[in-house]
């Protein structure tokens, strides 16, 4: 019998002597826990493939996932309430620490895991998989790849928190001594070759699609191995990795220095081709944006059409556009933290959701610079635009008029921030007065809308149970839940997480290309179609007509803006804009914005519409790597802390 010793963890916080054993008896019979047992059929082995895919993140999850609720997109009310616990914000509130660090990762502990642990599981399959006599060589050839890929995924996903970390080739033998388990960090390009290297390694016996659907949806494909490559390379050619003064003085305990100071272009060569190469194969296999089609039933306008683009994009399974679904990570709990209580203007004929009902948390709640983010109707910054009445768009209220009435309910007041901009705007965020299209009802002369003052339907619903600052993601709901017949329920209909999308790739490529060789016609291409997909007009023709820097897209550092920018609002409440605003270096600009919301206590507009400011955020440069346990640098002297900690 072969003893399931992790000598690896042991030498950083002695955790983990024989967890993997206890794991694998979740799915033997007891007393039989063993590695020769796991691997002794191909049934047994394909259930422990299956708990090396276990670890992968619960994307979109509060509780666990560290680019979803860590960064500066959502407000909760804090501290947590029966219906909720803040967890991860308390990142953003600056409660990280290094005695019990929140999100831990490396041991695991408070809305993390140990993702050592998840690599060294990965190398206990790929150590014994020879072993299992039935199992077909191509079958083998496509486990093995799919486990080389996970294990370098784990290996990113420590990398973007952490920087510098230990690679962890093999688990090491039972035999080996406390010095040889005692791993140091290794330097920043080092871990993103490493990384690159065993994508490669796995990229060939990958499917290039699922063909199975009804069992293997979800499982890595060759796309989803070029898309995270890409992540990768995009990441370390960003400033934060890349020729970084800051951690120019950041070395081991041997004196190895851990990050590069010198900048490199080639780097943004290697992510430009990766995210060529990761479009090519998900273009080849159909992928493409997503268009919304009504169904039997739905009658739309042509401006509800613009909008459901974007919210079916996330919330039809596994559509087009979709590269990477997580089927271990299925929105539910996040859409009713997400839902506004709504009303419609006549709910004769339909089921009015009751002002009670404890399953809409509604709780998840945008801030108003988030808002203040999407572009104005024309395509361009609001502070940019020529014609938008910028100054006055926290002060002025305006009643909505009929030409608006497919975004604002109809001679309704509401503030002037919520008027006048791009369809993304309207389809990823409810608000006051904003129609909200589905949920039972599906011809848009007949809508939801909320009003969410003090005193009206979707206002403060007992101690905890409201959106903080008045504005919800309604992007992340599935606009064909709904309320139940009998008007006592609220019916939620899941869909895997959005991994990677197309869209996403796009505007990565967009990135590379500009960072490369400054913006040209390709730069422009793909960052176009994701913005004529919401409606608008091109970079280069938006710009020269609405913006008051009508020149900014024909240089590097102006496109660079529009790019990082058509990002954040694409991408918006999909868990990247954390993680890309620290790869650029700007989270000190963004993580110290004050979340800011309506007063919500009042219930006439000219009041409601005053700005509050809810909580003062802190994001220090320390917070750009996050801290090691001080317990695993006492066990494993060879380790040195993050720079601040």
């Amino acid at each position: 019998m072969k003893r399931c010793i992790n000598l690896f963890a042991a030498a950083f916080i002695l955790l983990f002597a024989v967890s993997s054993c206890k794991k694998y008896l979740d799915v033997v019979p007891d007393s039989i826990g063993t590695i020769d047992y796991a691997f002794r059929m191909r049934s047994e082995a394909e259930k422990y493939l299956f708990t090396c895919y276990n670890n992968l993140p619960y994307f979109g999850d509060v509780g666990s996932d560290p680019g979803f609720f860590t960064g500066d997109e959502f407000a909760a009310q804090y501290p947590s309430s029966i219906y909720f616990d803040i967890g991860l914000y308390r990142i953003a509130r600056g409660e990280q620490n290094i005695v019990d660090p929140i999100a831990n990762f490396w041991d695991g502990g408070r809305g993390g895991r140990s993702y050592y642990q998840a690599i060294r599981e990965c190398n206990l399959f790929l150590e014994n998989v020879d072993k299992v006599p039935d199992l077909s060589v191509v079958e083998k050839r496509r486990w093995v790849a799919e486990v080389k890929l996970l294990k370098a995924y784990y290996h990113f996903f420590l990398f973007r928190m952490y920087g510098p970390i230990p690679v962890i080739r093999k688990n090491l033998p039972v035999s080996a001594s406390i010095e040889e388990v005692r791993v140091p960090r290794q330097p920043v390009d080092s871990v993103v070759n490493y990384v690159v290297s065993l994508i490669d390694e796995a990229t060939p016996d990958l499917p290039p699609q699922i063909m199975n659907e009804a069992s293997e949806l979800g499982r890595l494909t060759k796309p989803i191995a070029l898309s995270i490559k890409a992540q990768v390379l995009v990441t370390a050619a960003s400033p934060l990795f890349n020729g970084n003064p800051s951690y120019a003085n950041f070395k081991d305990k041997a004196g190895v220095q851990l990050f590069n100071p010198t900048y490199s272009v080639d780097k943004w060569q290697k992510a430009a081709d990766a995210c060529k190469a990761a479009i090519s194969a998900a273009e080849a296999m159909g992928a493409k944006l997503h268009y919304y089609v009504p169904e039997s039933g739905e009658t739309v306008s042509d401006s509800t059409k613009l909008t459901m683009n974007i919210r079916s994009a996330i919330s039809d399974k596994w559509n087009a556009e979709t590269i990477w679904g997580a089927s271990n990570a299925y929105a539910s709990g996040v859409q009713s933290l997400s839902q506004a209580r709504i009303t419609s203007s006549d709910p004769s004929n339909v089921p009015t959701p009751p002002a009670d009902n404890e399953s809409i948390r509604s709780i998840l709640s945008p801030p108003i610079h988030i808002a203040e983010m999407f572009y104005s109707n024309n395509g361009v910054p609001i502070e940019e635009d020529i014609h938008y009445d910028y100054a006055n768009r926290l002060t002025k209220i305006r009643t909505v008029t009929d030409k608006d009435r497919f975004y604002l309910k109809k001679d309704y007041e509401t503030i002037q921030l919520n008027f006048d901009r791009e369809p993304r705007f309207y389809a990823d965020l409810g608000f006051d007065g904003g129609i909200w299209y589905g949920q039972g009802l599906y011809d848009d002369s007949k809508t939801w809308f909320l009003q969410a003052k003090a005193g009206q339907f979707g206002a403060r619903l007992g101690a905890s149970l409201f959106s903080v600052t008045g504005y919800w993601p309604k992007k992340l709901v599935n606009y064909k839940n709904d309320f139940g017949s009998n008007s006592t329920g609220y019916n939620v209909i899941g869909y895997p997480w959005p991994v990677v999308r197309l869209s996403e790739m796009y505007l990565l490529y967009s990135e590379a290309l500009n960072e490369l060789a400054g913006p040209n016609d390709e730069t422009y291409k793909r960052i176009d179609l994701v913005r004529k997909r919401a409606g608008l007009k091109g970079v280069v023709e938006s710009w020269a007509n609405f913006s008051k820097n009508p020149t900014k897209p024909n240089t590097k550092e102006g496109f660079r803006e529009i790019i990082q920018r058509e990002q954040m609002i694409e991408l918006v409440f999909e868990g990247k804009r954390f993680w890309s605003i620290k790869r650029w270096k700007k989270a000190e600009e963004y993580l110290n914005i004050p979340i800011r919301g309506w007063d919500l206590e009042q219930e006439e507009a000219v009041n409601y519409y005053r700005v509050r400011q809810i909580v003062a955020p802190v994001f220090t440069p320390k917070d750009y790597l996050w801290p090691l346990s001080e317990n695993s640098i006492v066990v494993n002297p060879k380790l040195v802390q993050n720079p601040g900690w």
